[in-house]
């Protein structure tokens, strides 16, 4: 494995490389060797252009207007350069990740080549604000930013530079303790690695957004975590607030937006200006069932938002007296025996979630196959066997069907989304293997997703579709019971408290 080049930034020396020249005065900041040909400088702005968030926490994400070639159509706000031309304009708004404390931006994304040569390098980013409106906090004191590639035939060194380059507003400070220096020295480091990953063809370890996308999940959050956030002020449990609640907001967004489109289509209104949309969006035909529902937190939050369903838990927990009578209502101490399967709680329909259940994990896929269910989301933390703690050295997977499109074990694992190296080798991505080969077994179609929620074990598996028939699915189902039962080794435990 090829290790990336260390970053090795250094001030700019005008006298050497002098800076763009044209209708305006620019000031060289920093620069450093590029460590990659002048072709792939169009890759990597292009991360800087469509992520911006990657580079800030304080940005939700960006959004493109438009995407203009039309030279004559430009902005007269956009520069005009000595020896370069303007080819190519992306008109992009930035929405911030807190919207009742910094504004949203709109700024031109200008690419320019040189006169003599095709390829683009420089990108200029101009924001687009007016004499009276003053800059949001997570954009530089700047009305021009640019990133340049320094060809090494223009370099005395002889090797390619990159370098930011500015029109600082008035007053502005320029040292290197400034602010804005020091945000375009980490700009600069960002795009460094964005060339060198553009040339070493590199590949996420996750991607996020598989089944949901992410510009409605980030809107509706927004929403949600306003709508529930005084939680944490309420909070009853000996637990970290800000971890438990945002973690279950983001489990609850996922969930609202995964039963839309599941159960409706992608296309259906999202606008999260008017009013409460999601009150009138599709849902699970029997309701939500959340299994181990521990504090009842997620329970809660959902029925908040108008979504029909109940927890259970076998010890009841502080925080279930504190909630609104109508949550309490849906909150249940419940032993689980799936050795005797009561359906009580399990209607057809029902669509399981199982959030960091521990002993209760392996089970979401059996009992959704058992009941009928109309789909189940697992959240899996401790790795858990149906009777016993998962061993990886003691464990087969399961076979996975032959009508799934990855049929054998190799190419199966490949489409889980696991992230790490990629060897797989640890005992929580053997744990995730597994149980996705569990519910390709017990007849699910295996999804998976890595959720933007703030935890380390935020890998979920997601069984809607079918891929077996439903005599197959209830035939491997009852093998896996009996043989819990041979063994011997599973107990219920005995429920704690009343139920509600």
């Amino acid at each position: 494995m090829t290790l990336p080049p260390k970053f090795m930034p250094s001030a700019c020396s005008s006298d050497l490389h002098p800076p763009l020249s044209g209708s305006e005065s620019w000031t060289s900041l920093i620069e450093c060797p590029a460590d990659f040909p002048e072709e792939l400088f169009d890759t990597a702005v292009s991360q800087l252009i469509h992520h911006p968030e990657y580079n800030s926490t304080l940005i939700l994400r960006s959004e493109t207007i438009c995407d203009s070639f039309d030279v004559s159509g430009f902005s007269p706000l956009i520069p005009t350069l000595d020896d370069f031309q303007k080819s190519r304009c992306i008109h992009r708004k930035i929405l911030p990740r807190r919207p009742g404390r910094d504004a949203s931006l709109e700024q031109y994304c200008t690419l320019y080549n040189g006169t003599s040569r095709p390829s683009h390098t420089v990108l200029i980013l101009t924001p687009i604000i007016s004499e009276k409106d003053s800059l949001p906090y997570y954009h530089p004191r700047v009305t021009h930013l640019a990133f340049r590639y320094l060809r090494s035939h223009d370099t005395e060194s002889g090797s390619a530079l990159l370098r930011i380059e500015v029109i600082p507003l008035p007053d502005t400070p320029l040292d290197q303790n400034s602010r804005l220096f020091r945000t375009s020295l980490a700009l600069l480091e960002t795009l460094h690695r964005y060339g060198w990953g553009a040339m070493t063809n590199y590949r996420k370890r996750v991607n996020h957004d598989v089944l949901v996308p992410r510009e409605p999940y980030q809107d509706l959050y927004l929403v949600m975590r306003e709508r529930h956030k005084g939680l944490v002020d309420t909070w009853q449990e000996v637990t970290d607030p800000l971890k438990h609640v945002f973690e279950d907001i983001g489990i609850a967004t996922y969930l609202m937006l995964l039963w839309k489109i599941t159960f409706g289509n992608k296309e259906m209104e999202t606008d999260m200006t008017t009013g409460e949309p999601w009150r009138r969006w599709p849902r699970p035909p029997a309701g939500f069932i959340d299994i181990g529902c521990g504090n009842g937190l997620l329970t809660h939050i959902l029925n908040s938002e108008g979504y029909e369903g109940h927890g259970i838990d076998v010890r009841e927990r502080t925080s279930w007296k504190f909630y609104p009578s109508d949550t309490q209502k849906h909150l249940h101490v419940h032993a689980f025996n799936p050795l005797d399967f009561d359906n009580k709680f399990f209607p057809p329909g029902v669509f399981v979630v199982a959030n960091h259940a521990d002993e209760l994990t392996p089970w979401a896929p059996v009992l959704s196959t058992l009941c009928s269910a109309s789909g189940y989301l697992s959240i899996p933390c401790c790795a858990w066997d149906f009777d016993v703690r998962y061993e990886r050295s003691e464990k087969t997977m399961f076979p996975i069907p032959n009508h799934n499109p990855a049929s054998n074990l190799e190419d199966f694992i490949k489409t889980l989304n696991l992230g790490g190296d990629g060897s797989n080798s640890s005992g929580y991505s053997m744990y995730r293997i597994w149980l996705a080969t569990l519910s390709a077994h017990t007849g699910w179609e295996v999804e998976c997703e890595t959720l933007r929620i703030p935890s380390t074990r935020n890998w979920a598996i997601v069984g809607r579709g079918h891929l077996i028939s439903k005599e197959e699915s209830v035939k491997n189902v009852n093998e896996i019971v009996q043989k819990v039962k041979e063994r011997s080794l599973f107990k219920p435990r005995k429920p704690e408290g009343k139920s509600h």
